[in-house]
């Protein structure tokens, strides 16, 4: 079981390269492995999330997957904070392809035993894979060559999934998609990404990079106002409910709704609002259900 996923890519090149993505990216890219695979989001000067990432450290290269649109502005970004620094910022967006492999598909290659990052031949071509949740157990991100498409695919377990499926898996699991749900623009700590969150996106401990000050407040305080939480709205009703929605207790504002799929919905959503309080959000009632007790797979 698969499901195609539109994303984007960067690939940045250059002997600094490292040391530059490093200088910009919420994870520890330096900490990890060659091949290795880190989630990540590049931030404003107040800490708000402008792209969330996975980038990829191999030993040519470090590859950012980024969401379908969202490359062509983070390179701008990037370039714009290239001074002395010997790297190359080259968008992709025709020559890769992305499927996610759900939990228990295999991949004729794979070594299960293996680092999180293997890259092999399949379908004609090298392909690039890590280990990602993205449903609550950890499937498989396939990266693959557009010309090679056709061949990969027809390698693979069962059939294509759609993505509403994948959507209705990881929001039943509690896990966030920034760039699906609308949480651009919000702290990583109030969307799930801190440590210990469902999708660990952050190291306190790396140094400098955009946004850092602010992190770092965060961290000595130990508290944002908001957490990541998840909304069961009555009925399937909710269906057609805008992302994005703000969501009302007591007549007053305290979140916004992302995503919805299958009447459930993650949420941003105010601390002080209690595990099965009543809320509305889009004219519709709705649960609330906090996370805290799911269990995540990494």
């Amino acid at each position: 079981m698969w499901t195609s996923l539109p994303s984007g890519g960067l690939r940045i090149t250059g002997a600094d390269r490292v040391d530059f993505v490093q200088g910009q990216m919420t994870g520890d890219l330096r900490g990890a492995p060659t091949p290795g695979l880190v989630a990540c989001t590049f931030l404003n000067v107040r800490g708000q999330i402008e792209t969330f990432a996975r980038a990829y450290r191999r030993t040519d290269d470090v590859y950012l997957h980024v969401d379908a649109g969202e490359a062509e502005a983070l390179a701008a970004r990037l370039k714009r904070y290239i001074i002395f620094d010997q790297v190359e910022v080259k968008d992709v967006p025709d020559d890769l392809r992305c499927v996610h492999v759900w939990p228990g598909a295999s991949v004729a290659g794979w070594n299960e035993a293996g680092p999180d990052v293997q890259t092999f031949e399949l379908g004609g071509g090298v392909v690039l894979i890590g280990r990602v949740n993205r449903t609550g157990a950890t499937g498989l991100d396939l990266h693959y060559l557009t010309r090679h498409e056709e061949a990969v695919l027809a390698l693979l377990d069962g059939e294509e999934t759609p993505l509403s499926a994948l959507d209705t898996a990881r929001i039943a699991a509690g896990i966030p998609d920034i760039a699906r749900d609308g949480f651009t623009g919000t702290l990583p700590q109030e969307v799930g990404l801190d440590l210990g969150g469902p999708l660990p996106a952050i190291s306190y401990r790396k140094g400098c990079y955009v946004g850092q000050e602010i992190m770092a407040r965060l961290e000595a305080r130990g508290n944002t106002r908001y957490h990541l939480a998840r909304l069961s709205i009555e009925g399937q009703a909710g269906q057609g409910l805008t992302r994005g929605a703000d969501i009302l207790h007591g007549g007053k504002v305290v979140g916004q709704v992302g995503l919805n799929a299958d009447g459930l919905a993650l949420a941003r959503l105010r601390k002080e609002i209690a595990d099965g309080a009543e809320v509305e959000v889009g004219g519709l009632s709705a649960t609330v259900q906090l996370l805290n007790a799911v269990p995540h797979t990494t």
